[in-house]
């Protein structure tokens, strides 16, 4: 019988990715990215697929409309767009840290409450400004200080203990984990925590697919539904004036978007249809054209996606190339 030191790591199954995009300069293909996708209706089944969707991956600060849905749950009420700042993962602009504050303010609280780390404005143009500033990193400036404060503002409503928020037995991340396993059919495959401090749960791409296309198919007054209308109404909040998921939500009406870290994308459309997307490299090169891509084969109009479908690749100032989703990439 063969042993196993204790220090020595098991294997890991790594999914089986597919290349789902390229990037050509001047004819030749120069990169690939592989990744896996899949789209799914109102009812969950499977449209469109390619790689491995039922591989189980962390949706990262995709999972943030489903912590907000357990936030409303739990009591939290919020004006659409601070509500739409709770699921957010904003550029760290004026207006979102105002928005953070508004939150703590609203329910008793300032920035100290916070458990999310300490950082500069995601945003490129943000952080640009805070840097010229001379800002030091801070927890309201961090791109999940939306979210955070909600935490705080719910543990306040519920009479739950503000400091250990994070910790994955506190009251508020137990009903989080139920939330996520309601909304996407599926328990926990496996547990970590996100690089804001709050728990991490392993899913499929199907899951948050199908998790996506309830939260967009739910009633408005629902606590899904608010979430989704709220996001959709409030995209600057979500994001940032300059990013692609504020852009895609405004290109399609009704169109829910989140992206989160290491190239995941997830979309839902007005009819519960819903997209995810990972890239397997991590890059968010590849995540926007590979989602657009799957939007235009779910019949969603080419034109309203033509400024998010490539990424132009220059030479000398110039285009010579771009990179776009491979065409082959989403099978029945």
């Amino acid at each position: 019988m063969t042993t196993v030191a204790p220090d020595v790591p098991l294997p890991v199954a790594r999914p089986r990715h597919a290349p789902v995009a390229e990037l050509v300069r001047d004819g030749l293909v120069e990169s690939v990215h592989h990744g896996s996708a899949v789209a799914t209706d109102a009812s969950g089944r499977v449209l469109l697929s390619v790689g491995d969707p039922l591989a189980s991956f962390y949706p990262r600060s995709a999972l943030k409309p489903l912590q907000a849905v357990a936030m409303l749950r739990a009591g939290l009420d919020l004006p659409p767009e601070l509500l739409a700042l709770a699921a957010a993962s904003h550029s760290g602009g004026p207006a979102h840290r105002r928005g953070a504050r508004r939150i703590l303010e609203l329910h008793g609280a300032d920035e100290g409450a916070l458990e999310n780390v300490p950082d500069l404005p995601y945003g490129a143009a943000e952080r640009d400004a805070a840097l010229r500033a001379g800002e030091e990193p801070s927890r309201l400036a961090q791109n999940c200080s939306g979210k955070h404060a909600a935490m705080v503002a719910t543990c306040r409503i519920n009479g739950w203990p503000v400091a250990g928020y994070t910790d994955p037995g506190h009251p508020l991340q137990l009903l989080v984990a139920e939330t996520v396993a309601e909304l996407t059919g599926e328990r926990a495959h496996g547990r970590s925590t996100d690089g804001c401090g709050t728990p991490l749960f392993a899913v499929s791409l199907r899951g948050m697919a199908v998790a996506f296309g309830r939260l967009v198919s739910a009633a408005p007054h629902t606590p899904e539904g608010r979430v989704a209308e709220a996001m959709t109404g409030h995209p600057e909040q979500v994001a940032g004036a300059d990013r692609d998921v504020t852009a895609l939500m405004r290109a399609v009406p009704g169109l829910l978007a989140k992206d989160g870290f290491e190239g995941l994308q997830l979309v839902g459309l007005p009819d519960g249809r819903a997209v995810a997307v990972k890239i397997a490299d991590g890059s968010d090169r590849a995540r926007m054209p590979v989602t657009v891509h799957l939007l235009e084969r779910l019949g969603v109009d080419p034109q309203a996606l033509a400024g998010l479908a490539a990424v132009p690749v220059l030479g000398g100032g110039r285009p010579v190339g771009s990179l776009h989703a491979v065409d082959t990439a989403p099978c029945r």
